[in-house]
């Protein structure tokens, strides 16, 4: 069974500080949406390039998910992901994760980070199969499956070498089902003591247990793709 040490975020996480961590010493990375530039500290051998357009500010709009505060820091780059002052092939690697689903035209935005890479160079790049709405009002899709990546990769210059679900069709539906006490809450007017806990943790603990031993559910749903794909 699956714990809270193997939850949507912190797998995300481990898996693209892996691919960090694999980049030669000096090569130049692009962190493409970089927002409070989380990964910086895993570019430590790197020389790292924060980029983002800077105008998310959860205190203008409460709909959805929205962080209590949000801190840019110092950006290198405060620009559109789909237009950014830099030139062509100036960057080895580029870093663009769980940005696609905020940008308004993604197939936009990695036509642009493939301008950026030099050919050889890296895409790591993560993204929602399925999101419910967040960052509002810089939401526009709710995510993408494999076959948009198959799709839209090789046709804007890049070859997939590394494709991995981030979970499971068991594992969303567990994952969402922990949520809901707060979403009855807020969208329902739920009453405390009128949601059962313990029948939805027995609940969550069957899915976690078909999760365990499920078969390629992650082809209908998982939390999102992990790609490694190289400028050809």
């Amino acid at each position: 069974m699956k714990g809270e040490k193997d939850s949507n975020e912190i797998v995300r996480a481990k898996w693209i500080r892996t691919q960090l961590k694999s980049l030669s010493n000096g090569l130049r990375i692009l962190d493409a949406g970089a927002g409070e530039q989380q990964y910086k500290d895993a570019c430590t051998h790197l020389a790292y390039v924060s980029q983002d357009f800077a105008q998310y500010k959860p205190e203008h709009l409460p709909s959805g998910l929205q962080m209590e505060k949000w801190d840019y820091k110092k950006l290198d780059i405060i620009s559109d992901i789909t237009s950014i002052p830099e030139p062509d092939g100036s960057f080895d690697a580029v870093l663009c994760t769980e940005v696609l689903e905020h940008v308004p035209d993604p197939v936009a935005a990695i036509k642009e980070l493939s301008r950026l890479v030099k050919p050889g160079g890296q895409l790591i790049l993560t993204a929602p199969f399925c999101s419910i709405t967040h960052f509002a009002p810089f939401h526009f899709s709710t995510g993408f499956n494999r076959f948009f990546y198959e799709h839209h990769l090789p046709i804007l210059g890049f070859e997939i070498e590394v494709f991995e679900h981030n979970g499971n069709y068991f594992d969303w539906l567990e994952q969402e089902l922990g949520r809901m006490p707060s979403v009855a809450n807020r969208y329902a007017n739920s009453e405390p003591g009128r949601i059962d806990y313990r029948k939805i943790g027995m609940v969550r603990k069957l899915l976690r247990e078909l999760a365990s031993k499920e078969n390629s559910s992650s082809e209908l749903l998982s939390f999102g793709c992990h790609i490694r794909a190289r400028k050809i």
